[in-house]
Parts: C-alpha cells; structure tokens; sequence
C-alpha cells in the first residue's frame, strides 16, 4: 500500500539528507567549490532553499517565474532574490531563439514578434524557421518579449548538482525519485551498515575519470568518431586497483567494438575487442578475424582461449567457431561430443482463440489438478538462491554498498564477487546440506518481503509456489543450481526453463523448456538444459505446433 508524504517539504528534506551524507562521508574528496556549496546551502532562507532544490529537480535549466508556482515556498521573486545574491541562479539571461521557442506558448510568439497571417496561424515549427535567419543573436528574456512581466531564471549550478548526485549514487542514473519512490513505499531497500571504506569513490581521481568515461559515452552516443573516443579511452590512466571504473570502460570499448563490426571495420573492430576486457570480447575478436578472412590468426587465438575459458558462454562460442576454422584452414574433421540426452515433448494443440503466449498454452495443457504447471521462466531458482544467500548478497563490505538506495552490492557482476564472500555463500549453501534450507529461506520470505533484490521476484514468489518448490525440488538440485549462478552470476541468472511442474504427493518435479512453431533454443537455454541434463535434474523441451484450421 503506497503512503501518503504529508510533508510539502519532502524534497528539501531529502536534498539536505543527500549533502549531509556526503559532507560526512567524502569531505576529503571535495573541490573547494563543492565545499562552500554545501555550506552556504544551509544558511539560505527557508523558501530559498526550496526553490533552489524544486528547480535541480525539474528538467532543463530555463524557467519562467510564472510556472513556478508553490504552495510551500510562496512567492518565487523574493525567494530567488538569495539565490541571485550567490550567482547560484541567473535572472534575465540571454538565451537562442530556440530556447526562447521552447519557453513561450504559440499566441505570445505571435505577440513577442507582432506577427501577422498567415505566419501568426501557422505552425510553431514553421514560425521558428521563418524568424531564424533574423534572429541569430542570443538576447536576455526581456529583450525578447518586452512586453512580458514575467521572470526568467537559469540556474547556474546544475553541474555541480549532478556532480554530488554522482558522489552520493555512484552514478548518472539514479536521480531524486529513489528518495521520493522510497519514501511512497513504491521501494523498499534492505537496510545495510556502513562502513567508513563503503564508499563509491575512493579518490577525487575517481570522480574526475568517471565523469570522463560518461563524456566519452554521451560523445559516443551524439555520433563522436569511433576511433577518438577509442583513443581517448586507451589515454585515460585508470588504476589497476580500480576494477569498477576499469569495467565502466571495458564495457564502452565492447559497445563500440560491436558497432564497428556492424559496420564492418574490421581492423578497427579487432583493435577494440582485443583491448577489451569485457565478457565476450576475446570469443568477439576470434569472430572478427574470421569476417576479415584471416582464419590462421583466429584459429590461433581460439586454441588458446578454449585451454582457459572466461566462462560457460564463450566456451559455447568458442567450440562453435572451432569445426568452421578446422574447415577453413583444411583440417580434419574431428568427431562432435554427444549432447546428453534430455527429454522432448511434442504437442500438437489448437490455435487459441485469445491473444496468449505460447508458454501459456502450454501451461494450460499440462496442468493437472494433482500436478500443477507454473510460468516461471527466470525467477523461481533465483528467487530461492537470493533467499537463501540473502546474508552473503547484502554483506556490507567495502565497495558493495554506498547509499541507502542499492538495489544490490555494487559489484555484484565483477568476477570477484562470490569468491569476496566465499565463506559467506559456503555457509548459505551448507544449509542445504544439513537440511536447514527450508526454515532459513521461510524466514527470509517473511522477514524481507517486499525488500528490493537483485534476485527475489516477489510477485511470483507467494506462499503457495514457495513451500512446492521447498517440498518438490531435492536440495541436491538445488545446491547445483545455486553453485552454477555463483560461476557466472551475470550469464546464469538468465536462461532457465520457462514452465515447472510439481507432483506434491510424489514430492518431485520437472522444467519444461517451451518453443512454439519457428522458434529455437537460446545460446544460454541451452547451456542450462545441458547442464541440468548432466546432473540428473529433470528438464524437458517442449515442441509446439497448431493443428491445421478445418
């Protein structure tokens, strides 16, 4: 149930919670403007500070006084009077005529400019092009519509702002609604103790290279050349130490690679794989030597990384492009593994008459009153891992947790994550041995529901779906499941049967994988499937077709 705020001020509250958090946690990490920001904020009127905070949360940095309207802040000019004092708002700035488009409604364009017909009664769009070549020269407010009684504000330190979002969240994309999310219930966050090392940024150093990878990304975006922002990259003196912002800048380096091997730059494209450390850049950089027809030098490298794969996934990748390289550079043929042996079923059902999935279909279909079928997909095994490995996934240790507002450790995709808290996840998984499993993930259930994890979909997980999988799946399937997403949490988490069906009085069960006409097997469906397959947990492909209309 959502609550009501009945503070007006809630955002302020909030704005101040967040400069308070960083005065305490990251002062020695402050330029001196950041510093004196966060000092003189508290010395400003009441109505000031609101004002000041109403406009950082609002999009853009232009406002009109007139829109400006606040029960609890009262009158706008006299509240942005301190504000102007600081140089921390503008008023009357000159601004482009497009700017100036983007403020005014379409009759005062045609009372700022005196238009007449047809131009008063044509389109905006049209009124700007029509007035452009005229009006090239940026103007204050006031120039531009002197008729006008109105106010127009800038505010001035927007960049600062959202520098201190960065400090506080770690990131760009967190902004203000977490609080305010949080606070209508809409989220709930576990709760986790911080320590003084629990801190997203270590150094100003930090700051200054994220901030540079967010501009070598919104270049990138806005349609920088590829090859700059490479090399802008590659100049960026990172420290090994720091492996969170070294995988921000890998994970650049692989969405640019991929683009220019879209764009079939094939040497550019391998430059850029090859210097990359993100999951699936080497399996990328073989394929991309194989495009440039140089089979030798991917054969090469694919020996080599098949004596040590990164993962489940490129090894899949890698075994994939072996047979096609063999061919190519004239070798012999060598003789394919037999996959195991999983079951298949085959059903032939007529189309419904109701928009509905096929998963659905199918679901219908098998569901029997003493053996039911639940869609599930992803979310029941990794529902009933994150119960139970709740104490090791929300470990406050440091680097995982830095904000109240973590929806998971912070490094929860870095290849060093579980082994951070091995003993932690060995005690988790040992409760599946001495059979304590049950009355520890019933606890959890109930102790955190509700609580935002990276793993626990709790509108899927009820009561009822909860205590069948508890009695129906072996806790041996279990242990081998929970131990396959501690290998490879971000590959792993995803992939898994869509259906499951449980047979309480015989307490077993099975996944049934589902594709309808036309459809095949995933990469990662069938990494799962033949893993399952290989350690006796029962899993089933389901084939389905419609009959033929009469």
């Amino acid at each position: 149930m959502l609550r009501v705020l009945e503070n007006p001020l809630y955002y302020l509250d909030n704005f101040q919670d967040v400069l308070n958090w960083i005065g305490a946690r990251y002062a020695d990490l402050l330029s001196a403007e950041e510093t004196q920001f966060i000092t003189q904020f508290g010395t400003l009127p009441l109505a000031s500070r609101a004002l000041f905070v109403r406009l950082v949360m609002r999009k853009g940095c232009l406002f009109r006084a007139s829109k400006l309207n606040y029960d609890e802040i009262g009158g706008t000019r006299a509240a942005a009077l301190p504000l102007l004092a600081l140089h921390w708002v503008a008023a009357d700035p000159a601004i482009s005529l497009d700017e100036l488009f983007e403020l005014l409604l379409k009759g005062e364009i045609g009372q700022a400019f005196g238009l007449a017909a047809p131009l008063k009664a044509a389109r905006k769009a049209e009124q700007l092009e029509a007035l452009r070549e005229a009006h090239a020269e940026d103007k204050p407010f006031s120039a531009w519509y002197p008729s006008s009684d109105d106010v127009l504000y800038r505010i001035d330190k927007q960049a600062l702002c959202d520098r201190l979002r960065l400090i506080y969240f770690g990131n760009y994309h967190q902004d203000w609604s977490e609080f305010v999310l949080s606070d209508l219930g809409v989220y709930q966050y576990e709760k986790v103790e911080f320590s003084p090392q629990s801190r997203g940024f270590r150094t100003r150093q930090d700051i200054e290279h994220y901030e540079v990878l967010h501009q070598c990304r919104e270049r990138y975006n806005d349609s920088a050349l590829a090859d700059e922002v490479l090399q802008e990259l590659a100049a960026l003196p990172l420290p090994p130490e720091n492996t969170w912002l070294l995988g921000r800048r890998d994970k650049l380096r692989f969405q640019i690679a991929q683009h220019l091997e879209k764009c079939q730059d094939w040497p550019t494209a391998y430059r850029a794989y090859a210097d990359c450390r993100y999951p699936g850049a080497r399996a990328r950089a073989i394929r991309v030597l194989e495009k440039d027809e140089q089979p030798q030098a991917a054969y090469d490298r694919l020996l080599i990384a098949l004596a040590a794969p990164e993962s489940e996934a490129e090894q899949q990748l890698l075994l994939r492009m072996a047979p096609r390289l063999r061919r190519k550079l004239g070798h012999a043929r060598q003789a394919a593994s037999a996959p195991a042996s999983v079951e298949r079923i085959d059903l032939q059902l007529p189309f419904p008459r109701e928009a509905c999935y096929v998963e659905g279909v199918v679901q219908a279909h098998l569901s029997q009153s003493d053996a039911p079928v639940y869609y599930v997909e992803n979310t029941l095994i990794n529902s009933l891992f994150g119960l139970l490995c709740w104490p090791a996934i929300f470990k406050a240790i440091p680097g995982a947790f830095f904000h109240p507002f973590h929806r998971g450790p912070a490094d929860l995709h870095s290849a060093d994550f579980s082994l951070r808290r091995s003993a932690d996840f060995a005690a988790c998984l040992a409760q599946l041995d001495d059979g304590s499993y049950r009355t520890a993930i019933r606890a959890t259930h109930a102790a955190k529901h509700g609580i935002v994890s990276p793993f626990v979909s709790w509108e899927v997980l009820d009561d009822g779906l909860l205590e069948l999988a508890l009695a129906c799946m072996p806790a041996a399937h279990l242990k081998k499941a929970f131990e396959r997403i501690l290998l490879d949490i971000k590959s792993n988490r995803s992939g898994l049967p869509d259906l499951i069906q449980f047979w309480p009085a015989e307490q077993r069960y099975r996944m049934i994988e589902v594709k309808g006409p036309g459809d095949r097997l995933q990469d990662n469906q069938q990494r799962w499937i033949a893993y399952c397959a290989q350690h006796a947990m029962p899993v089933s492909v389901c084939y389905l077709q419609w009959e033929a209309a009469a």
